[in-house]
């Protein structure tokens, strides 16, 4: 373990998708929660609440998902109305979001980075977050590929893969 790095990783998907379509899926509040949220929110860079069919560019957000009591919340640094977003994500992490084009497919590029090394962020954050991040990413394909819908959403199914 000494070479592990426990400070960022990337994970990446192919999607059978347009650009357009992933972009949205990560910066509009009705899109995002297809697939990753049972909520979101986003206020712009002013704070006032954006329309839940609106692309955030830069403000902030406010999330929350199924089966858990925690919202959290985080800035948009930087997103560029194409194929980049990044936010801040469990704390002072940051999150960059890369969309290309492959091959009929949308390549997207997730990167978890400025991970803290204590032992409560390697075990919560590195190892939580990359397992959290490759369900619903899996997810985002299943659900713009197919229409499927892998969250576990009843409460009385706990620990389960689809519960991340």
């Amino acid at each position: 373990m000494n070479n592990f790095d426990w400070t960022t990783f990337t994970r990446r998907i192919a999607v059978k998708s347009t650009l357009a379509e992933m972009y949205a899926a990560w910066t509009k509040a009705v899109e995002i929660e297809k697939w990753f949220l049972r909520n979101a929110t986003y206020f712009d860079a002013g704070k006032n609440l954006m329309d839940r069919n609106t692309s955030i560019e830069k403000g902030s957000y406010e999330w929350s998902w199924y089966l858990y009591d925690v919202v959290e919340k985080g800035i948009i640094t930087d997103s560029n109305g194409l194929d980049f977003i990044q936010f801040s994500f469990a704390g002072d992490c940051l999150v960059d979001i890369k969309l290309s084009t492959q091959d009929n497919y949308i390549i997207v590029e997730l990167t978890q980075k400025n991970i803290p090394t204590d032992d409560s962020s390697k075990v919560n954050i590195r190892l939580g977050c990359d397992s959290g991040w490759s369900f619903f990413l899996v997810n985002l394909k299943s659900v713009y590929e197919g229409g499927l819908d892998l969250r576990n959403k009843n409460p009385e199914l706990k620990k389960m893969i689809n519960n991340s």
